[in-house]
């Protein structure tokens, strides 16, 4: 990666967060700038109409508190996403945002569901399935850090409480281990050491023939044969006419 694109692809990593950030936040203040309330714009199960939300409903929220709550996770696994993902970043949340959005269009109670919880739970979800699905040691990592931190909003995709979408939250947690099955990223290769190959043979490592059987050091014998010939110098001497 050239100095040029790694510059591009860090400053990447700290404007998808704070884009996402920036929207939700900008939608909030219009609705409280103007005195709008832009509920009807979220996903309204099983009617026509309610399709827009699909689009529309991640970036409304009811109240400070409500995007207060998802400010942060949001931008944490946007962050993840990106820089762990990057490759399958914007399809991951494109797809994320449709198919979570239709999900709950499908099974979700009659009322509006806004938020932009669903596609939290779409990232949360894809890179701790994908990280295990992947088997690399850096991404399974990640998967830990994911379930560490939000681990508790498993149970938030369940009925446990009235006011909260949690139809939104499991077509979210849904999408997201769909998402980690089906797509395809490019794992970094791990490094092996020589011991660590199937081809390694113990009797021909230039290092252990420094020990014998018992662990003891052998001092290594130094090679007599010189590598070059001797270089030969003459002198001349020129007498002083002078004496």
């Amino acid at each position: 990666m050239s100095e040029n694109s790694h510059f591009k692809f860090s400053n990447w990593i700290l404007l998808a967060p704070l884009l996402a950030m920036l929207l939700i936040w900008t939608v909030f203040w219009i609705e409280v700038q103007f005195g709008l309330n832009l509920n009807e714009y979220g996903i309204y199960p099983r009617r026509f109409s309610g399709l827009k939300g699909i689009l529309f409903s991640p970036f409304i929220h009811g109240s400070v508190e409500h995007l207060y709550n998802n400010t942060i996770p949001l931008a944490v696994l946007t962050g993840f996403l990106v820089y762990f993902y990057r490759q399958a970043a914007l399809q991951t949340l494109v797809l994320g945002l449709f198919i979570s959005g239709l999900l709950t269009w499908l099974i979700g109670r009659p009322s509006y569901h806004i938020g932009a919880s669903g596609i939290i739970y779409v990232l949360a979800s894809f890179i701790f399935f994908k990280g295990v699905f992947a088997k690399h040691f850096r991404l399974i990592a990640l998967s830990l850090v994911v379930v560490f931190v939000y681990g508790s909003m498993i149970w938030y995709i369940f009925p446990v409480k009235d006011n909260i979408s949690w139809e939104g939250h499991l077509s979210g947690f849904i999408t997201g281990f769909l998402l980690a099955l089906t797509t395809k990223i490019r794992v970094p290769a791990e490094k092996k050491y020589t011991w660590e190959r199937e081809d390694y043979n113990e009797e021909e490592d230039p290092f252990l023939k420094h020990f014998d059987a018992d662990g003891n050091f052998i001092e290594a014998e130094m090679d007599e044969t010189p590598t070059q010939e001797g270089i030969k110098i003459t002198y001349h001497y020129k007498k002083d006419e002078n004496r």
